[in-house]
């Protein structure tokens, strides 16, 4: 099996879920929003205040690109990935594309918009997020798994899923 890549809303997992999901196959955990900080030796809120959005996806692209020869990893991705059209395909180039979907309301109730420059301005631009992306998100995964359970059985859900996919 090439990687998992792990796709959704802001606050819905990815991060939790994809450090767990690699503990248990024994993959390496790759978090592509990490990547980026660590790169640019800066918070990516700050990038998004010094550079600008724009700037912030191009570089979510080229990084998304540049793991597209990993293999034996679950992969983190930011919210926005499915944003830039050209994304979708290089996210199903890199492994099997989870779509991790965690209800609005959940969202809505257990987010902390803090250090989240697209939410700066309140909870109601997650609600926007969600309309603009859903559908995105929908188109960009081979399988959809609802985070409405325990990590343990989102996690048991994927492994499952992807084995059936694969």
């Amino acid at each position: 099996m090439k990687n998992i890549v792990l796709i959704g809303m802001p606050g819905c997992g990815k991060t939790t879920v994809g450090n767990l999901l690699a503990k248990k196959l024994n993959w390496n955990f790759v978090d592509c929003d990490a990547l980026i900080e660590k790169s640019e030796g800066i918070s990516i809120p700050q990038i998004f205040e010094s550079f600008g959005e724009q700037y912030f996806r191009d570089l979510e692209s080229s990084t998304l690109n540049s793991l597209a020869d990993k293999s034996d990893s679950v992969i983190s991705t930011g919210g926005g990935i499915v944003e830039k059209p050209q994304n979708i395909e290089a996210l199903k180039k890199c492994g099997t594309v989870v779509f991790l979907n965690r209800p609005l309301d959940a969202l809505l109730n257990d987010i902390d918009i803090s250090g989240r420059p697209l939410l700066k301005t309140g909870k109601h631009a997650l609600e926007e997020l969600y309309k603009r992306r859903f559908g995105l998100y929908k188109v960009a995964c081979h399988i959809e798994i609802k985070n409405d359970t325990t990590i343990d059985d989102v996690i048991s859900k994927i492994i499952n899923e992807v084995k059936f996919y694969g």
